[in-house]
């Protein structure tokens, strides 16, 4: 791929068009923009991701053909308190459009976060709180800046606000989610970056015990959980490809077995999958063209004060990719690794990178297919082997995982892990609270879910789609007499009205995207069925705060048609609107889905009433879903999977 200067605004010849900004980008991005007087001083830049060209542009590219490299950036004025949309060629070295987007907050910046720290930390009501609490040491309160929300006028996008929460460490290194000051807020204008108020509920006294969990901690003695030493009892295991990996990459063109696709990540979005195509003998036929999280909201069901107003919506109020981790070898990934690195923007539209932001690695996952005849005593087994694309972002207490697995039988599969540590309040001693479990002595973790909204913008076979749902029941009357059958019921969803939907588990309930232009050697319309896994329902009612805001929730699945601008569940600004954007605006207008280009939107649920196991880190859960191949192919695509070659005697 031939290498291009864009600090000068050398226009880019051989690049793909969903290559990811790169850093020299980024900052030609940022001159341009000095240089027309649009990031001063008082600016922030919030992101700058890749202005993505549009889908019919992506599919008619070829290899050579120029390209436009434009940045779509998003910033702050803190001055004017206004937030800013431009559009930047870097190609051309020009601002292409710059416009004011009135009444809505962006997503907080690093710069903010640290600055707001310093400032809670300055504020004198603060400190007397601390120290009502018993707390001198300042330096030992750790302060995590949460979303504002909005609950009434007060919240109105106008200021630019975060609701500040407190804990205490019992030393530098303590893990201080074991001492929450109970009761405390601190409201901060980010802007003027100014403490608005400080709210003080009463105080309760300060957990006893620690929660440290790392290997010196967890075996001394006085702290819960106690442990007489860490496991030595597990021998050595290496994963290991002395051939090296099966998968070829080009930039972040990825071809694997039979799969090709592109990795992509954004500023907001963290990982995301572009242009997903299986080769189907010498064919590259299109799966999906772009995948990726496109909101989550953490609903908590605790009605104190300290908690009530726990409603993050992590990916639009700070941003997933923002808060990736940089994977380890050995410890995030296993095996022959290959690593894509974040290209993001700081506040002042500076090269941000995340080393190691995204890794990929095969992974032998048990046995693809077996049969044994026992009428000839013939045998054959093939092993089943994925490809694991995955990120990992830590968001203040929590670690969130994307896992992306395609597996040679034309399955692909999301898996959103959790872990890190729960959100915690104090109790008096002995309390026992209502809308949470107590983890250890004063210390207790409300009862909270976690919604994930993934956008699928299908492309089966190309972008002529339309989904229907499918159950299974019964046959009724004289078609049953036996009483032993039953259908599998296909219903098309032609309106968006039609296509709001929840699961139902116990009559298989899924949805398939089919292409009516298109069918296999049955007749059959070639399709994807989208499989849903466990899932939960919101708790919140309708009346609640958060249910507006995260109105994407209610449904298990959305299905639209392609719009270039609808991208984000709960819309392009959730810091502190007041609810209402985003799907339930869109399909307001109860567009047609039929033979059209279509979207789905799946929202997993991970409901999450905390165990003690769950303390001092919770084990790894995770919710996720299926897209599978119905009639796609002609039988099983991955017949062809060659004979285990290290027991290849015995697998026959």
């Amino acid at each position: 791929m031939a290498t291009t200067d864009a600090v000068a605004g050398t226009a880019v010849d051989t690049i793909h068009p969903l290559e990811p900004l790169s850093a020299a980008e980024i900052e030609a991005t940022g001159a341009i923009l000095r240089r027309e007087g649009i990031l001063t001083g008082a600016t922030l830049v919030v992101s700058a991701t890749l202005d993505e060209p549009s889908k019919e542009a992506v599919l008619a590219w070829r290899e050579g053909d120029p390209v436009d490299r434009r940045a779509f950036v998003v910033l702050r004025d803190r001055a004017a308190r206004t937030t800013v949309e431009a559009l930047v060629s870097v190609s051309a070295g020009a601002v292409v459009s710059r416009r004011e987007v009135p009444g809505v907050q962006p997503s907080v910046v690093l710069d903010e976060l640290i600055e707001a720290d310093g400032v809670i930390r300055a504020d004198e009501g603060w400190q007397a709180a601390m120290r009502a609490r018993g707390v001198e040491d300042l330096d030992l309160a750790i302060i995590d800046p949460w979303p504002a929300g909005w609950y009434d006028e007060a919240d109105d996008p106008e200021r630019r606000l975060v609701r500040a929460l407190t804990w205490v460490r019992a030393a530098p290194d303590d893990n201080g989610y074991a001492r929450p000051v109970e009761g405390l807020l601190v409201l901060v204008d980010l802007d003027r970056m100014e403490v608005v108020e400080v709210e003080d509920h009463g105080v309760v006294p300060l957990p006893p015990k620690s929660g440290n969990y790392w290997p010196e901690a967890i075996t001394s003695a006085g702290n819960h959980p106690r442990f007489p030493g860490v496991r030595d009892d597990l021998r050595t295991i290496e994963i290991t490809q002395p051939d090296g990996p099966s998968f070829t990459v080009r930039g972040h063109e990825v071809t694997w077995h039979k799969w090709r696709f592109r990795v992509g990540f954004t500023h907001r979005e963290g990982l995301v999958l572009h242009t997903v195509a299986f080769d189907d003998r010498g064919t590259w036929r299109p799966v999906l063209h772009r995948a990726s999280l496109a909101e989550m909201v953490v609903p908590y069901g605790d009605p104190n004060p300290t908690h009530y107003r726990k409603n993050a919506f992590d990916e639009g109020e700070y941003g997933i990719g923002f808060l990736a981790n940089s994977l380890e070898r050995g410890c995030d990934c296993l095996g022959e690794i290959h690593y894509f690195d974040g290209v993001l923007a700081d506040g002042q539209c500076r090269p941000r990178v995340i080393p190691n932001a995204v890794c990929m690695h095969e992974e032998d996952f048990n046995v693809a297919w077996k049969h044994t005849d026992f009428h000839t005593g013939r045998v054959e087994v093939r092993r089943r082997r994925r490809l694991v694309v995955s990120s990992f972002s830590t968001v203040g207490n929590y670690e969130y995982g994307t896992f992306w697995y395609l597996y040679e039988d034309g399955t692909i599969e999301l898996e959103m892990k959790s872990t890190g540590i729960v959100s915690t309040g104090a109790v008096a001693n002995g309390g026992d609270p209502e809308f949470g479990t107590l983890i250890a002595p004063g210390l207790y973790a409300p009862n909270h879910q976690h919604f994930f909204c993934y956008r699928l913008d299908m492309c089966v076979d190309g972008p002529t789609n339309t989904v229907y749902e499918v159950h299974s029941e019964a046959a009724a009357g004289d078609a049953n007499p036996h009483g032993n059958a039953w259908r599998v019921v296909e219903t098309p969803l032609r309106r968006e009205s039609e296509a709001q939907r929840t699961i139902d588990p116990l009559r298989g309930r899924h949805w398939k995207v089919v292409n009516p232009r298109v069918r296999n050697s049955l007749g059959q319309q070639v399709a994807y069925r989208l499989m849903p896994a466990a899932n939960v329902a919101p708790f919140f009612t309708d009346d609640a705060a958060v249910a507006a805001r995260a109105a994407f929730a209610r449904n298990h699945l959305w299905v639209t048609p392609f719009a270039a601008g609808e991208r984000f569940a709960a819309g392009d600004y959730p810091a502190q609107h007041p609810g209402g954007d985003g799907l339930p605006r869109w399909t307001a207008a109860d567009r047609s889905i039929e033979g059209t280009d279509v979207v789905l939107w799946h929202v997993l649920g991970a409901h999450h009433p905390v165990r003690p196991e769950d303390w001092p880190v919770m084990p790894v859960t995770s919710v996720g879903f299926m897209l599978q191949p119905v009639g796609f192919f002609e039988g099983n695509p991955s017949l062809d999977l060659a004979r285990p070659r290290a027991h290849e005697a015995a697998c026959h």
